[in-house]
Parts: structure tokens; C-alpha cells; sequence
């Protein structure tokens, strides 16, 4: 309710008053007090006389009848221009400081009315998460330090201070942020750097990415293995793994080919007869290739010749004899129908046909055989690349990532529920080259195995796309910190974010003059704390925190480049760039050197 308060006109007069009289005060306290001291420092140096009785004010305004027999070039210098000195060297100093306080806050974005403060989010600042950590990991419980690293991932400042807000060892995330807003070398290159235990990465760029800032650094603490079937980074081979480890059962089998159907197709076609019929071959195909520990490049001739009856017999072998009389239905069915599954089982599985992808999923003499379950119990670092677009070569990447995942899970549940140190996974471009068509689901429990994801999108509806709206939804729900950075183009999603920021009590001020003074009325009104348009134009180096429970706060981001250690980094940075690019012009050497001779 409206309240008014009479304001004399008189009043004016009695501030400016007021704070001319503190400005006298605060330098002439000072000034006259040096005086004092400056006088009697004077008169002990020359000996002339005894010490003047403590009279500030005598000292500034009569220092001749404080000090009569002192020298006047000594009574000017002591009482007069050593206290100035003193006062000019003492306001430089203030100015200095003031002016370094100033630009070290000036990178600090201003907290916006509303937003979590210190106290909303107490579970995600230092203390609790130091605490949170030591409950988690039995490594750390009698632990006399721990380093902040150890506690969690770095999500960046709490908004215009500089507590640092973390995500805790059981939390998992979806960060949605738009190309060049800061979701790599904010979250992905800082939260790699400093995490204790295995890392995965997936990604499709490499020169000057996530993958070329962190290999030199995670060389350091583990084994490096490098997935990259389509040469992004022009990385030698010196790793294969097989996919058919895991798909030696139906349950196995089918979850490898449906890492093919969702690579090659969005969630909303998966459904319709052709995808399910050509996943199902898969599966048939891919379970009798393991079961005979074949390669999995074998499966590419049973496609081509739907007549070999070779997974057949290898089926019924090993007891599989129903999933046997499904896949026999099928090829001796309506060959119209037949040919129609066997030709989009071969689309999804084209990947397979080319030798260089195949290389780094079949066995190879004298290479390392990549095995997830002694990675999960190390500190190695997996780097899985693959392009945009990239069809099977993207499922042979989502597959291995899966396959870690679902190793990690089962090393968690063999000790004690949880693994220790966690395993960090980045999901860079997630949706483009990691399209694991239950990752929703993993949501609900990988945290609390240890295992902790972090799937980064570019927009909310990119996920959409690959896991469908309910899919994407039960992510976006399952997620314990989400993580949202400038660039959000979709209005229906800034509308929702700006909704679930919600609302805060403004107050409104209003003024009017009569002709027995002033008066000023408050009154209060509810707005939104962030509108959808003020979300879209979120600043660089900004970003918003939604933690279960918790308002929703407004983060300083904290870029690798700004923290110690970056010029090292840097250059590690630098030095495998050059190295792609080096590779990658011997190739084209290579390459055109072999077109001369054949020519």
C-alpha cells in the first residue's frame, strides 16, 4: 500500500551541509594530528626544546606558539608540508587500491535482483560441497585437505562475488549453450583439467578444441587413448575396440543396433516398420558374429547375401534358436519385404564398409585393444571423435561411449555403489555424435554411481530431435544442475526458462511537489526476474545455474584462459595443433604422391 512521508524543502540544505562538514572533517583530523607529530618530530631532531603538549588543532593553526624556539625551515617542514606530503601519499594509495579493487570486479557481471544469493545456494558453495565429498569418497574421508578439484566440477562464480559454485560428485548435468558462448572453454576444458579420476570426452572438432587443450595435461595422469574413425584429428592408430564385446547377448546386440538405427535416423521415424525390421536384422546378425567371436565387418557380407545361411547355423549353435527362426522368417519371406529390411539394415551399418572406420573396430596386430572395464579403474583419458553427419561412424562412437558408461555402472555396483575417484564423461555435441537413445533413462541413476555426465547441447530442441519431446524432457527433468549460456534463439524455451526463474517484488517510487513541500510514495508490484527476451541476450561469460531445490542462480563464468596455469596450456594447445595440421599435410603429400606414381 501507498505510503507518504512530507519532505521540507529546507532538507536539501541540511545534507549538502552535512557531508561538506565530513569532508572538512575527514581531512582536517588527520592533517592536524600530523601536525602535531610532524612538529614534535621536528623539534627532537634539532633539540630545540622540549615536546608540545597533544593540541592537533594548535599544531595546524599556530605551530610557532607550540614550538617557539624551532627552526622556521623546520617548524614549515614538519608541521606544514610533511603532513600534506603524508595525506597526498596516503589518498594515491587509497586510489591505487581502489582502482585495483575496481578492475579486479570489473569482469564481474552485476548481480540481477532476484537471483539466488549466497544463501540459496549454500549446497553447491565450497563448504558443503568439501563436506558433501568426504561422504562421497571413502579416499577422502580422513583426508586433512582436499583439494577443490576433488570436491566437484567448477561451474563457475556465483554471479558478482567470487564463490565458487560447484556440482557435487553425484550431481549429473545438461548444459544448453549456443557455438561460441563459452561451453568449451568454460565448462568442458576446465571441468577435464581438474578431474580426478577417467575421463570421457566426445567430440567432432579437435585443432584448438576440448581435445588439443587437455591431451598434453591428461597425458600426465593417465593413459591417452584417441577414437577417430573419420581422421578429425589425423591421430594415429594405436587403439582398436570391439564393439561385439558387449553383444553376446539379444539384450546386447540389440542395444549396439539401435545405436545404428538412432545414428542414422530421428527419434520421430525410429518407430515405423522399415527402421524396426532393419534394427532387428542388426541385432540377429550382430548377436551371431559375437557368439562366434567374429569381426564385426563380417556382418557386411551376411547383408549382401541374405541367402548365407552362416548366422543361421551359428544361432541355433549356441542355443538361440528362436532368435535363429526369426531371422530364417525374414529371409525366407516375400522377397519385396525381405529386400526392403536387409537394404536399410545395410544403410545403417554402411560406416562398416569403409576400411578406415573398420580398422578401429576389428583386430589389429601389434595395436593396443581399447577395454572399458580396466579404463573405468584408472585415470585414462578417452578421447571419441567423430564429424557431424557422421551415420555409423557416430554409432561406433556412441556405442563405445555407452559401453564405458554401462562398464563403469557395473564397476560401481562390485564396490560398494560407487566408483572412487568419479568417472567424468563430457558429452560434447551429444547430439550430433553421441545419440545414445536411452542416455534420459542412464540419467536417473549414473549419478549415483560415481559416473557423472555432462551432455552439451547447442538448444534445447537439437535434443528434441534425437531423444523426441518426451525423451529430451525426462533429461532436462532427471538433471541435477542445468546449465544454460547465452544464445537461446527458441522463445518457447526462453519463455519456459523465464518462467521457472520466476518472479520478485519490485518496489516503485514516485515523487510529487505541492506547495507544502515534497512527497514520495513507495508502493510494490511483481515482475519477472528475467524476461524471455533478457535471457536470449544473456552476456558472454554469463550463464544461468538450475539446481534441484535451489533458486536459480546467475554464474561468472570462468574460462581455462583466465586461471593460472593458462599460458601453459596454451602452448600444449599450440603444440598439438601444429601436430594436426602436420599430419594432416604429410597425408595430402602422401596422398598426391601415390596419384603421380599411379599416373
Amino acid at each position: 500500500m501507498p505510503t507518504s512521508s512530507p519532505a521540507p524543502n529546507s532538507t536539501d540544505g541540511y545534507d549538502i551541509a552535512f557531508k561538506i562538514l565530513l569532508g572538512i572533517l575527514a581531512v582536517a583530523v588527520p592533517l592536524s594530528n600530523l601536525a602535531w607529530l610532524g612538529g614534535n618530530t621536528a623539534s627532537w631532531l634539532t633539540d630545540s626544546g622540549p615536546s608540545a603538549p597533544y593540541q592537533p588543532v594548535g599544531a595546524l593553526l599556530h605551530p610557532d606558539q607550540l614550538w617557539p624556539d624551532l627552526d622556521h625551515t623546520a617548524l614549515l617542514v614538519g608541521t606544514r608540508i610533511a603532513p600534506i606530503a603524508v595525506v597526498l601519499a596516503l589518498a594515491a594509495v587509497g586510489a591505487w587500491w581502489w582502482s585495483r579493487r575496481k578492475s579486479a570486479s570489473g569482469s564481474k557481471k552485476k548481480p540481477v535482483p532476484g537471483l539466488a544469493r549466497k544463501k540459496d545456494i549454500e549446497p553447491l558453495l565450497t563448504k558443503a560441497t568439501t563436506a558433501k565429498a568426504r561422504s562421497l569418497r571413502p579416499s577422502l574421508k580422513d583426508a586433512k585437505h582436499i583439494d577443490p578439484a576433488d570436491t566437484g566440477v567448477l561451474l563457475g562464480d556465483l554471479q558478482g562475488t567470487r564463490h565458487e559454485v560447484r556440482m557435487g560428485w553425484e550431481d549429473v548435468a545438461v548444459a544448453i549453450m549456443a557455438p561460441r558462448s563459452g561451453k568449451t572453454t568454460s565448462l568442458a576444458i576446465p571441468s577435464i583439467l581438474s578431474a580426478p579420476g577417467p575421463v570421457l570426452l566426445t567430440s567432432n572438432k579437435a585443432a584448438r578444441d576440448a581435445y588439443t587443450a587437455t591431451i598434453t595435461a591428461r597425458a600426465a595422469v593417465g593413459r591417452v587413448w584417441s577414437m577417430d574413425p573419420q581422421q578429425i584429428a589425423h591421430a594415429e592408430r594405436t587403439m582398436w575396440w570391439n564393439p561385439l564385446a558387449d553383444a553376446k547377448t539379444l539384450d546386447g546386440a540389440n542395444r549396439l543396433a539401435t545405436h545404428f538405427l538412432t545414428a542414422s535416423v530421428d527419434a520421430s521415424q525410429q518407430g515405423d516398420f522399415w527402421s524396426k525390421a532393419g534394427s532387428n536384422i542388426l541385432a540377429q546378425l550382430l548377436l551371431a558374429a559375437a557368439l562366434d567371436e567374429r569381426p564385426i565387418t563380417d556382418i557386411m557380407q551376411w547383408l549382401a547375401f541374405p541367402a548365407d545361411r552362416t548366422p543361421l547355423d551359428i544361432l541355433r549353435d549356441h542355443s538361440h534358436a528362436a532368435v535363429a527362426a526369426q531371422l530364417k522368417g525374414t529371409v525366407e519371406g516375400p522377397p519385396e519385404t525381405r529386400d526392403g529390411i536387409y537394404e536399410t539394415a545395410r544403410q545403417y551399418a554402411a560406416a562398416l564398409l569403409n576400411t578406415e572406420i573398420a580398422a578401429w573396430v576389428t583386430p589389429q596386430e601389434g595395436i593396443a585393444e581399447f577395454k572399458p572395464a580396466e579404463f573405468v579403474n584408472s585415470t585414462d583419458t578417452l578421447y571419441l571423435l567423430s564429424k557431424d553427419g557422421g551415420g555409423g561412424a557416430s554409432a561406433l562412437i556412441a556405442a563405445c561411449a555407452d559401453s564405458v558408461m554401462r562398464a563403469a555402472t557395473a564397476r560401481a555396483e562390485r564396490t560398494g555403489g560407487r566408483l572412487d575417484p568419479p568417472m567424468l564423461a563430457i558429452l560434447d555435441e551429444a547430439a550430433n555424435v553421441c545419440k545414445i537413445s536411452d542416455l534420459p533413462q542412464l540419467y536417473s541413476h549414473l549419478g549415483s554411481r560415481g559416473i557423472i555426465p555432462i551432455t552439451i547441447l547447442q538448444s534445447y530442441r537439437q535434443g528434441q530431435q534425437v531423444w523426441g519431446d518426451a525423451g529430451m524432457d525426462a533429461m532436462w527433468s532427471a538433471a541435477t544442475v542445468k546449465v544454460v549460456g547465452p544464445g537461446i534463439d527458441d522463445p518457447d524455451f526462453a519463455d519456459k526458462l523465464s518462467r521457472m526463474v520466476g518472479d520478485h517484488d519490485v518496489e516503485s517510487t514516485s515523487t510529487s511537489h505541492s506547495e507544502s513541500g515534497k512527497s514520495t510514495s513507495v508502493s510494490m508490484r511483481q515482475e519477472r526476474i528475467l524476461a524471455a527476451d533478457a535471457i536470449r541476450a544473456l552476456p558472454k561469460g554469463t550463464a544461468l545455474c538450475l539446481a534441484t531445490g535451489m533458486r536459480v542462480a546467475g554464474l561468472d563464468m570462468k574460462p581455462w584462459y583466465l586461471q593460472p596455469g593458462a599460458d601453459e596450456i596454451s602452448a600444449d594447445s599450440e603444440r598439438a595443433s601444429k601436430a594436426i595440421t602436420d599430419r594432416a599435410v604429410a597425408k595430402t603429400v602422401s596422398a598426391q604422391g601415390d596419384f603421380d606414381l599411379a599416373a
